[in-house]
């Protein structure tokens, strides 16, 4: 995911890797802290396969900046991560929130809606935090008003997002069929 992130945020604009690191944790919060010890070797990665590119600016005070810029074949294959997610990415909340932050960049609406049909399905599959033997538990089953919460609160936050996926996937597609 965070190299998602840096190919995502440089197609919306070059960037110095400080910046990059701010809004890297600001879309992933709390949850995965981004250090500069992952993210500067994850950009020489990207960058020693061609999908960046660097260039050196003065620095407003004293030292010279590194900007990052996105390749051609940066971009292209910020497309494929996006057109053909992993299930984890589909799955997992913050990666899935990844994910959709750069959903835009896949120019093809179908596309677009294949990657949300897989999160629908997802989410449409009984699931719970709690089980009794392999049967999912519900709220309402559950006597705990902590798990209760944790119930209710993931079964509304499900629902709101159902509701979003099913109206911007009428949305995508109608710009299809035209």
């Amino acid at each position: 995911m965070l190299e998602l992130a840096i190919l995502g945020f440089l197609h919306d604009a070059p960037l110095h890797g400080y910046e990059l690191r701010k809004r890297i944790a600001a879309l992933t919060g709390h949850v995965k802290p981004v250090a500069e010890s992952t993210l500067y070797p994850a950009i020489k990665r990207l960058e020693k396969a061609g999908l960046l590119a660097r260039r050196t600016q003065p620095g407003a005070g004293a030292a010279p900046r590194h900007v990052l810029t996105l390749t051609a074949e940066g971009q292209a294959e910020l497309r494929r991560r996006l057109a053909r997610p992993a299930d984890a990415d589909i799955t997992d909340e913050n990666r899935w929130f990844t994910v959709l932050a750069f959903l835009r960049h896949l120019d093809d609406a179908s596309a677009q809606a294949e990657v949300l049909e897989r999160r629908m399905a997802f989410l449409r599959q009984p699931s719970s935090f709690f089980y009794e033997g392999d049967r999912p538990l519900r709220a309402e089953e559950v006597e705990d008003p902590f798990r209760r919460g944790i119930l209710t609160i993931a079964r509304a936050t499900s629902q709101a997002e159902l509701s979003w996926l099913r109206r911007t996937l009428d949305t995508l597609r109608a710009a299809t069929d035209d």
